[in-house]
């Protein structure tokens, strides 16, 4: 008979001093219209696995697309405008 036997790891995966830095939660934060944008064009693209993508489908897809790249853009728009020196852009 062979035993089950946790692994350490997987154990103490959830120990409290193992939570987030603030300044992961507030990378996060940042970087969440980027996070949503990408979940809706995996949704349009989801929709689309298991037939032939309408011209509908297509629209969304293209939309969802559009607005993942220009909330990339926004963000690293942000991100440059926080690093220049003497607010020059």
């Amino acid at each position: 008979m062979s035993h089950i036997v946790t692994v350490q790891d997987a154990v103490t995966a959830f120990e409290p001093w193992m939570e987030p830095t603030d300044a992961e939660l507030d990378a996060i934060e940042r970087e969440m219209s980027v996070i949503l944008a990408d979940v809706d064009l995996l949704d349009a693209h989801i929709v689309t696995l298991d037939r032939t993508p309408t011209e509908v489908d297509d629209r969304r897809i293209r939309r969802a697309r559009r607005r993942a790249l220009a909330a990339r853009v926004a963000l690293v728009n942000r991100a440059a405008g926080a690093t220049v020196p003497g607010g020059a852009a």
